[in-house]
């Protein structure tokens, strides 16, 4: 399993990432990761729109769901059978975005390995050769610097923060308001049912959840970790959110006009 992720996905991005900071200008190790961040987003393209909108879907039925869960509360078999009829009829899958979501975590960990690998652990950001195709020129050590201000190779040391920190700082509090944005696009933009039982509204909860958890985890990784990651996260969020904008866009001029 190790020999296959290596093969097809993390030793090409490795890669790739060299082979983009070879040929563009000056040399700069973050706009390379933003660069091979955008390609592999435009690779996983067609899944990651296939999770959006069953995002989408399924928050534009909680609703529904909410009615029928209230409904058949004491009767979880006809409970059940009332939700599948609901998706047969919308057209959705409670369940579909799981594998756009392994997807892009798989990426998410090559990516986060080939940052780890070529900006930290005490590489001293020299590419490893053995890693590296034949075809691909090994530029050995790397300008770590992006757009020569913040440091791709080092995470916030908080026993010693100086002006020089401020940039990583500020880059990873973009990060989480790029994933508290993303997460409230998501959500739906009408008041939520009612909730009559006793029985508290996990679609709620976890929704709300999410919209705190997800920035919060975004300022962990990006303070603990190299730079490099927290540009990676601001990126394939900022693009997330662009597409995210794109989709509805679309729907909107796409849906029939009622007169």
């Amino acid at each position: 399993m190790g020999f296959l992720f290596n093969t097809f996905v993390y030793d090409p991005i490795y890669n790739l990432l060299i082979f983009v900071y070879n040929i563009i200008p000056f040399h700069d190790f973050g706009i390379a990761i933003i660069l091979v961040t955008i390609i592999i987003k435009f690779l996983l393209l067609p899944i990651s729109k296939k999770q959006i909108e069953s995002q989408k879907k399924l928050q534009e039925l909680q609703p529904k769901i909410k009615e029928l869960q209230t409904k058949y509360k004491n009767d979880k078999e006809k409970q059940t059978k009332a939700l599948m009829e609901l998706y047969k009829t919308h057209k959705t899958n409670p369940f579909s975005g799981c594998l756009p979501l392994i997807f892009q975590l798989i990426f998410f960990i090559a990516i986060y390995r080939v940052l780890i690998n070529i900006s930290g652990a005490g590489n001293g950001l020299i590419v490893d050769q053995e890693s590296l195709y034949s075809f691909i020129h090994n530029p050995g050590a790397i300008n770590h610097l992006f757009l020569n201000v913040v440091d791709m190779s080092k995470a916030v040391d908080f026993g010693k923060i100086t002006l020089s920190s401020l940039p990583h700082i500020v880059l990873v509090l973009l990060s989480a308001v790029a994933q508290y944005s993303q997460t409230k696009m998501l959500m739906p933009k009408t008041e939520p049912v009612k909730n009559t039982s006793e029985e508290p509204d996990f679609s709620q909860v976890m929704s709300k959840q999410m919209l705190y958890v997800g920035p919060l985890l975004t300022l962990f990784i990006g303070l603990k970790f190299p730079a490099g990651l927290a540009l990676y996260w601001l990126t394939t969020t900022a693009f997330a959110i662009l597409q995210q904008i794109y989709i509805e866009k679309k729907k909107k001029v796409e849906a029939p006009v009622v007169k």
